[in-house]
């Protein structure tokens, strides 16, 4: 196999796994909404489940900086890879909160390594970096744009069968990375000096809170929505499970487009627009008492917010490394933590429309980094 067969090969193996990461990860909105009218779950621990799938997403990015220096890439990314599959199917077997929460877990800790592997497989294997990860995202959500229609599916089948079905995805995305030569992909093995200074690069710690606001404020959504409109009686019965597919249909739309049709020629202009745009959006979508607007408004949202990751992520340019990367994604996936489980905390005592009414702060937040990213000096942007 040569150089180039290799790449390829990388960047196909990068793709595919991320597209079932999509299904996989974005299940977790619908996963709960399910698992509350099973069980009865209150508002707070709903939140504190979903908050335990982005604790595992930190979690994993974190310890996927590190392993490789001990195991090899490979076997790193097998076993943290295996969350999906062992996640999934406790949940499937199990309605006890403590399991479940384990489940949660383990479920994040394999979307915190998917994220971090194929960022580094696809971007150190594209000529345009830029182009590369908007198409990796849009493989994502290409996934989560089938998840309510694959759950809807296996639904018909028994209230377990879901939970089994992503499981057996889960098993797949393992297969996709058993099956790619990765070893060389990730840098030095261990024993080489670890290059740390990025943590120098005001351009680094302002792409962490860009990427920090943006993670909170689309886990919020995908991760409540379902249940807000459910409960608030804005969109009724099934059809709510289907505002996902809204959602990342529109996201799949916009990324194609940056990706194929109109590429960025400023992305740190394209940054700010696209955060103005989130705040417009969801303060619409907020106000929204109808399911014509609430539709319409939810799918403006995900158009405005979808380049803002992939973009964000190609923005670190030289510093992307499996080091730099298991910084900059697991410091910025704590907005997926936080923010979740304030809305939970917030939904107990003021009502769920105020619990998500405060996701408007990492609306604000994303446009606040965007401008200083913006402002950087020329060269800081290189």
């Amino acid at each position: 196999m040569n150089q180039q067969q290799l790449l390829a090969r990388r960047r196909s193996a990068g793709f595919a796994a991320f597209f079932f990461s999509g299904i996989c990860a974005i299940s977790s909105g619908v996963v709960v909404s399910l698992l509350q009218e099973q069980y009865g779950f209150a508002y707070g621990v709903t939140g504190t489940l979903l908050s335990l799938m982005s604790l595992g997403n930190l979690a994993a990015g974190f310890v996927s900086g590190v392993l490789p220096g001990v195991l090899g890439m490979k076997p790193s990314v097998l076993l943290l890879s295996l969350g999906y599959l062992v996640g999934y199917g406790l949940m499937g077997f199990t309605g006890a909160v403590p399991l479940l929460a384990v489940g949660f877990f383990l479920a994040g800790c394999a979307k915190g390594q998917v994220i971090n592997t194929c960022t580094v497989l696809v971007g150190n294997s594209s000529s345009d970096r830029t182009r590369g990860m908007n198409i990796m995202h849009s493989c994502y959500a290409c996934g989560a744009l089938l998840c309510p229609f694959l759950i809807a599916a296996a639904a018909r089948a028994g209230d377990k069968a879901p939970l089994l079905l992503l499981a057996i995805l889960g098993g797949l995305l393992w297969a996709v990375f058993a099956l790619t030569p990765m070893e060389e992909a990730g840098g030095k093995k261990g024993g080489g000096r670890i290059d740390w200074s990025f943590l120098r690069s005001a351009r680094f710690w302002l792409l962490v809170g860009l990427i920090f606001c943006q993670n909170a404020a689309e886990t919020s959504v995908t991760g409540w929505m379902v249940t807000y409109f459910k409960d608030s009686g804005i969109i009724a019965g099934a059809l709510s499970t289907y505002t996902v597919t809204v959602m990342w249909g529109a996201t799949l739309i916009a990324r194609m487009l940056i990706a194929f049709v109109f590429p960025f020629q400023n992305p740190r202009r394209a940054m700010v627009g696209m955060g103005a745009g989130c705040i417009v959006t969801y303060l619409g979508l907020m106000l929204a008492r109808s399911q014509t607007p609430a539709i319409l408004l939810l799918f403006l949202f995900a158009f405005a917010m979808a380049g803002m990751n992939p973009t964000a992520v190609a923005a670190a340019g030289r510093m992307t490394t499996v080091t730099s990367i298991a910084i900059l994604l697991p410091a910025a996936s704590l907005g997926a933590i936080v923010m979740p489980w304030i809305i939970g905390v917030v939904a107990e005592y003021a009502g769920l429309t105020a619990g998500m009414a405060s996701n408007i702060v990492p609306c604000v937040g994303m446009l606040v980094f965007a401008v200083l990213v913006a402002r950087l000096p020329e060269e800081e942007n290189a």
